[in-house]
């Protein structure tokens, strides 16, 4: 049987992440692509931890970070009334830091391919910095973009480890579609684990799939 809830728990989740995460890892992937900075390896090295860290320890220095009696956790508390320990709102902000690589990397490196004459010619012709990313750095960067939008959608989607360490195991606030598929396994269930496994790996290879596709029609209409 397939547990909607989840499902609709975790789309939600990835569809907010990427919404939220790659506008930022724009902002942060252009200054790391194009200039040298005091720190730029160390902030890089940050950027990819989450790559490296086993996921049950992301999840509880994030879970620490996020308590109560934590500076963080204390001050989202009283800006909003809510607690981000056990929530959404954490399992959100989680997801944020936990996909970072998966949106400011592929981004950075397409941003770095981008010859830098094409943003003095840009500039010659009177173009702000703004308007240099937005008319000229964005549409060059365009398969960063999309490789960042989709990685980070189905990483969110498959995320287990931090999200259950932040989220728990709440019904229809965090239980993602992950850890409902490893509650039907504990239960035995294994009908309902290969139903939402295969939804699971269909909506992950559909967006891997359009991907390659948009990228064609577009590498396509540009040759």
């Amino acid at each position: 049987m397939m547990d909607w809830a989840a499902l609709l728990l975790s789309l939600k989740l990835a569809v907010l992440t990427t919404l939220l995460l790659v506008p930022l890892a724009v902002l942060l992937a252009r200054p790391l692509a194009w200039s040298r900075f005091a720190g730029k390896g160390l902030l890089e090295a940050l950027v990819a931890l989450p790559l490296v860290l086993p996921p049950t320890v992301l999840g509880y220095y994030l879970l620490t970070a996020f308590a109560s009696h934590a500076p963080i956790g204390r001050a989202y508390a009283a800006l909003t009334g809510r607690t981000l320990v056990f929530s959404f709102d954490g399992l959100l902000l989680a997801s944020l830091i936990f996909n970072l690589p998966f949106a400011v990397q592929p981004i950075q490196r397409a941003f770095g391919g981008i010859p830098r004459a094409a943003r003095e010619a840009a500039w010659c012709c009177g173009l702000s910095s703004w308007r240099t990313l937005w008319r000229v750095e964005l549409p060059l960067a365009w398969p960063g973009l999309l490789s960042a939008i989709v990685l980070t959608f189905a990483h969110t989607l498959g995320e287990f480890g931090v999200v259950l360490m932040v989220g728990g195991n709440i019904s229809e606030q965090t239980r993602t579609v992950a850890i409902s598929i490893y509650d039907r396994m504990q239960a035995f269930d294994e009908s309902g684990v290969a139903a939402m496994s295969a939804l699971l790996v269909g909506i992950s290879f559909s967006a891997i799939g359009a991907f390659h596709l948009l990228t064609r029609r577009i590498g396509h209409h540009e040759g």
